[in-house]
């Protein structure tokens, strides 16, 4: 029988505060939003170690030091409007409620969105709505936001989600093609004005329909 809480306190100490993720109250979230709720019954075993595990319908879970490193970046505050691309689990979700004020949460694949909506309702997490859809290239109908994360990669970030960022909204992404990506966090600084930090290099499975760039035929 594994001990479910010293694996939860090895992977925080060994895979998450190694990675640079220090904020205290992220660390704590960790501990309360339970990370194996989220993962599928046969995986959860698996709930802790260091992987992207599978959930159905071609998809994977973010490591947690992924989702532990965003959530540090993007910093939600307690009155924040959030926006996630990409459902998933319902895990990033949860700990993004946890922190903002409400998440509108959009996933592309029915198959995906009733296990994520159940999970989110059995633990429950209500400062949530899930909509199906195709938010590749964003997710105007509730914003402004002040926080946007894409849970999948854009070889070209789309323009719209900056369109529909606040004034001192954050949005996390992971934009590039494969081998190499960036994982960027883009801050909405005035009207018409962002400021982009790259924070790491990674490789993310893209969304479902996320804008290519021109590419050059010949």
């Amino acid at each position: 029988m594994m001990n479910v809480e010293q694996a939860r306190f090895n992977m925080i100490e060994q895979q998450i505060r190694p990675w640079d993720v220090l904020d205290q109250n992220v660390l704590d979230l960790l501990y309360k939003v339970r990370r194996e709720e989220f993962v599928p019954a046969v995986y959860r075993g698996l709930a802790f170690s260091d992987l992207e595990i599978p959930i159905g319908a071609g998809e994977r879970m973010m490591a947690p030091k992924m989702e532990a490193r965003i959530l540090q970046e993007v910093a939600p505050k307690r009155t924040d409007r959030i926006l996630e691309i990409g459902t998933g689990s319902g895990y990033m979700t949860a700990l993004l409620a946890a922190m903002g004020a409400h998440v509108y949460s959009v996933e592309i694949d029915a198959e995906l969105k009733a296990p994520g909506e159940a999970a989110l309702a059995r633990n429950d997490v209500r400062n949530v709505t899930v909509e199906l859809g195709d938010g590749a290239r964003g997710w105007a109908k509730h914003g402004p936001y002040d926080v946007i994360v894409l849970t999948g990669s854009e070889p070209v970030l789309a323009d719209e989600f900056l369109e529909s960022l606040r004034v001192g909204g954050r949005l996390f992404a992971v934009v590039g093609d494969a081998p190499v990506m960036e994982a960027r966090l883009v801050t909405r600084v005035a009207e018409g004005a962002v400021s982009a930090r790259t924070l790491f290099e990674t490789v993310v499975a893209p969304l479902r329909n996320a804008p290519q760039p021109e590419r050059f035929t010949f």
